[in-house]
């Protein structure tokens, strides 16, 4: 597994031996990023990782520009590649690992102090959980709660990973756009609904 392009291009990465951990092949990954970069998402963008495994998404996203990454994950073994390959490539000042289940408060309430601290919100989330939780809703939940309590800019993307043969759920707060397959992988794309608060909110005329 590797950097894919950018400024760390072709810097190995490690994964953890088994099968708890499944990194988004590199394929797959070079695909989303020449999408991303396409749509002019990557530079400068403060980047949410959520289910990070081994970093190779935040991490390919500051290769090529992005300029601050969190990255959220419990698995301790996961966590030790995580914290090696950031140490690997020199992006400890531009990460912040958070150890911890993405559905906990205390993880909710360490995202929020990275949006209040930078006073910016993210730009760029990915969410790449095991499979079976899309099936569950739980991703699904997060990002919603992420959308709503301010943690995304206006502009913000938002990627989940899921099994091609499954459907592409939807999530409130967030409008579903485009789907891409490759193999067994899908990755389906996500912006704020900016324009259902401002409806909302708009009185009505009498």
């Amino acid at each position: 597994m590797r950097i894919t392009g950018g400024s760390l291009r072709s810097r190995q990465l490690q994964a953890p031996r088994g099968p708890a951990t499944r990194p988004t092949s590199d394929r797959v990954r070079e695909a989303l990023f020449g999408i991303l970069h396409s749509a002019g998402v990557l530079s400068g963008a403060h980047v949410l990782d959520l289910y990070a495994g081994t970093g190779a998404l935040s991490l390919e996203a500051l290769s090529r520009g992005a300029d601050r990454a969190t990255l959220v994950e419990s698995s301790r073994e996961a966590l030790a590649a995580l914290r090696a390959n950031v140490a690997a490539l020199g992006q400890e000042r531009q990460t912040r690992i958070v150890a911890g289940d993405v559905r906990a408060r205390a993880t909710a309430a360490r995202l929020a102090q990275d949006v209040a601290t930078l006073a910016r919100p993210f730009d760029l989330v990915f969410a790449d959980p095991p499979w079976a939780l899309v099936a569950e809703g739980q991703p699904q939940a997060v990002l919603s709660v992420l959308a709503q309590s301010g943690g995304l800019s206006d502009h913000a993307t938002v990627v989940l990973e899921h099994a091609s043969r499954s459907a592409p759920p939807d999530i409130e707060a967030l409008v579903r756009g485009e789907t891409r397959k490759y193999g067994d992988t899908a990755l389906t794309f996500y912006k704020p609904a900016i324009l259902a608060p401002l409806l909302e909110e708009r009185p009505t005329s009498e």
